[in-house]
């Protein structure tokens, strides 16, 4: 009789979110290493010169900084638990889309509004993933309960803790995030079952 051996093989399953998890280790590792210079530097976004190049680089490079390791942690944990169905549903392209898109929005309305804020991490990219999920089971004309109660409940949360706490946490950032997610969800699913 013959054995056969357990075999399994590890599998490149979602190269954006893989990818992006990997840039937000390699920028918080380096936020350590330089004592804060790089995200200051590179990857949190604040009012600067529109004259430097870099204020419009960090609009989008703020998403990978992370203030430390708790905060990375906390972030991609749920970047790797929805990602991947995201990104089989909707595709690499699309989902590199959202996370351009919500860094982009969230860097200029901090730009704009916020003009002695830093921002920095992956809390936008997030709330549009965890907003934009709620969408998977979209069907025209109608509007998903689970989509109706992850909106009252997480801008409720963020509405309650942008006046209520001074916890150094971007609720805005997480605001936006949803909305991009929110949008950019129904009108994928839209297209999709039209």
């Amino acid at each position: 009789m013959e054995k056969k051996g357990f075999k399994f093989k590890i599998s490149f399953n979602a190269p954006v979110v893989l990818v992006f998890v990997g840039l937000c280790f390699v920028v918080t590792l380096l936020n350590y290493i330089t004592k804060g210079a790089s995200n200051l530097k590179f990857f949190a976004t604040y009012r600067s010169s529109l004259a430097s190049p870099l204020t419009y680089v960090r609009f989008f490079t703020h998403v990978l900084g992370h203030a430390d390791w708790a905060h990375f942690a906390g972030n991609t944990s749920y970047i790797l638990l929805l990602g991947p169905m995201l990104e089989e549903k909707y595709g690499s392209k699309k989902l590199i889309g959202v996370i351009l898109i919500t860094g982009l929005v969230a860097g200029v309305v901090n730009y704009i509004f916020f003009p002695t804020t830093a921002l920095l991490g992956a809390s936008g990219v997030v709330f549009a993933f965890i907003l934009l999920s709620s969408f998977t089971s979209f069907k025209q004309g109608e509007i998903p309960i689970t989509f109706i109660l992850v909106a009252l409940f997480f801008i409720g949360q963020q509405l309650i803790e942008g006046f209520a706490l001074s916890d150094n946490v971007s609720q805005l950032g997480h605001i936006l995030g949803g909305i991009v997610g929110s949008i950019i969800g129904y009108n994928l699913n839209k297209k999709t079952n039209s």
